[in-house]
């Protein structure tokens, strides 16, 4: 037990000032994750929209992500990661106040596109953010550490909503524009001036000896490897991305779980990474290859999916929810880490920003094929469906990783 504390310890040790610091930001951002975990059934519940037209609302968020995280990534190389953060939050944090006065699929459908469009520039910029601050042997765990702020941001969120919807829906979209304004304001005071790490010799000694080979030039929409690995994140991404369109309304017209039910069940995951992460991805890099991590975890996402057709109480969901959060620890931290090691210091926002834009492609299709899929064949069909695939792509990921390599 000591010293599976002391491990536990140690996965804290070493990382920066800095990363700690865009932690904290994230933390507050994330805090205020309302609106989307919330918006299926806001439409469904509020609006009365039928689950097509839910799909294609929310199709309309990953089309705008998409755009986002492509516009995010080429600013970033230009402008400076800083800037561009400070702009997306800046921009974003009004719109979450005008969602409630558009009540029709089309004009609702624009606003989440313009929503998501600026609001997810934020990630690119994050994620070479995390990078450039970074020492270079703990980039991993940098992102680790910036996710272990999502995620408790995200515990935090849902839970806040389930509660704010049992008031009214329209206040979960006033406590998303807040805590995304505060982000902004603490964004600001942190990293303003603030210098990044110039130890780039370090960092390119780190990477040469990391399992991905560094090039000087490279451009990774022409990078045939990395073109793959981001298909297969895509996939990986279009099975995740359930866990906030249609899994909501599964715990609603399956197991008849309330808005609070349902906001502690959302919340459960990121307290489980919360707890879990930094520990797991440290003993995993220094145990497992990256390729073996990538598809050990790809696996437990699609058993945790396949668990979801045997129909258990609350604590089954509960029990699912963390065998899903194992999976996410060891995918998400690490598919990171294989975009930063492949990238150039010129190229890591285009290269982080296609790693996003792979992330976001998965939002245009995955709501509106998800739901589709339910309203023709059931939920069952969707999370059969939805656990062969990640199996499939965890087979993927294993033959373009050791391409790579």
């Amino acid at each position: 037990m000591k010293k599976i504390i002391s491990i536990y310890l140690d996965s804290f040790k070493g990382l920066s000032q800095a990363a700690w610091l865009l932690a904290v930001v994230m933390l507050i951002n994330r805090m205020g994750s309302m609106v989307i975990p919330f918006l299926g059934l806001y439409m469904t519940q509020v609006l009365h929209f039928d689950i097509k037209q839910v799909g294609i609302v929310l199709m309309s968020y990953g089309i705008g992500s998409v755009c986002g995280s492509y516009i995010g990534g080429w600013l970033t190389d230009r402008i400076g990661s800083f800037k561009v953060q400070f702009g997306s939050l800046v921009l974003a944090s009004p719109l979450f106040l005008l969602i409630p006065l558009f009540k029709e699929v089309q004009s609702l459908s624009i606003m989440i596109f313009t929503l998501s469009l600026i609001f997810d520039a934020f990630r690119p910029a994050n994620s070479v953010s995390v990078a450039s601050y970074a020492k270079p042997e703990n980039i991993t765990r940098a992102f680790s550490l910036n996710r272990l702020a999502i995620n408790l941001g995200f515990s935090i969120g849902p839970a806040a909503a389930g509660f704010l919807a049992t008031i009214s829906f329209n206040w979960i979209f006033y406590g998303n524009s807040f805590a995304v304004m505060c982000a902004a304001v603490i964004f600001f005071i942190f990293f303003n001036k603030r210098q990044k790490r110039t130890d780039v010799k370090a960092k390119k000694e780190a990477l040469a000896n990391s399992n991905i080979i560094v090039k000087q030039s490279r451009n990774p929409y022409t990078d045939i490897p990395f073109v793959l690995f981001n298909i297969f994140c895509c996939i990986f991404s279009f099975c995740f991305f359930q866990l906030i369109t249609t899994l909501p309304i599964f715990y609603r017209e399956v197991h008849h779980l309330d808005d609070h039910q349902i906001g502690f069940l959302l919340g459960w995951s990121g307290f489980v990474i919360v707890l879990l992460e930094m520990f797991v991805v440290h003993v995993a890099e220094k145990r497992f290859s990256l390729i073996s991590t990538l598809v050990f975890g790809t696996a437990l996402c699609a058993l945790s999916y396949a668990m979801l057709n045997y129909m258990g109480g609350l604590g089954w969901l509960y029990f699912t929810f963390f065998i899903f959060g194992l999976g996410e620890m060891l995918t998400l931290p690490f598919m990171a880490t294989v975009s930063v090691n492949r990238s150039t210091p010129k190229t890591q926002g285009a290269y982080m920003g296609f790693n996003s834009l792979a992330f976001s492609a998965a939002n245009i299709f995955s709501p509106l094929l998800g739901t589709s899929i339910v309203d023709s064949f059931g939920f069952t069909t969707l999370w059969w469906a939805t656990a062969l695939t990640l199996s499939f792509t965890g087979l993927g990921f294993y033959l373009v990783l050791k391409w790579m390599r």
